[in-house]
């Protein structure tokens, strides 16, 4: 599937988070949500962008805005990550890429000459009504929380 444009509705999703509770689309409505997309826990890129998020959680959350990561990992994985990495946000579970699919980021990535499928790192901030906002994809990890965070204070 394609990435979702700007002012369209958000895809709906109902995951569970790294507690095992179901998180979904329509839990968050009237509120902001971040929603980003990266390929793996304990990554050291992946690791950076979640321990910023949960950095500047208390600052989303002053602005009615939520967030949450989304990878392909268990369930079981998250929360070792959030453990190790010390994350104060949830992290969803998708490993059946139904979500990601559904986010049109599921795509063909190349690394040291193989080309696979996986998650390309994006974020997407969907407003209190459920629509798109603002995509980021690609996502270069230095900075982008910031931006994130800049772009919510614009828009609310």
């Amino acid at each position: 599937m394609a990435i979702p444009s700007v002012g369209s509705t958000a895809p709906s999703f109902s995951l569970p988070n790294q507690d095992g509770k179901m998180a979904s689309l329509s839990g968050y409505a009237g509120k902001w949500l971040v929603v980003y997309f990266y390929p793996r826990d304990n990554t050291p890129g992946c690791s950076i962008e979640g321990q910023a998020f949960s950095t500047f959680k208390e600052e989303f959350t002053t602005l009615n805005c939520e967030i949450v990561g989304v990878s392909a990992d268990s369930v079981k994985s998250h929360c070792s990550f959030i453990s190790k990495k010390n994350l104060t946000i949830d992290l969803l579970s998708d490993e059946n890429k139904v979500m990601c699919k559904a986010y049109g980021i599921w795509q063909p990535k190349k690394f040291m000459g193989k080309e696979f499928l996986g998650i390309i790192r994006s974020t997407f901030l969907i407003d209190p009504s459920g629509n798109v906002a603002f995509i980021w994809s690609p996502v270069k990890v230095k900075g982008h929380v910031k931006d994130v965070l800049e772009k919510v204070r614009e828009l609310v």
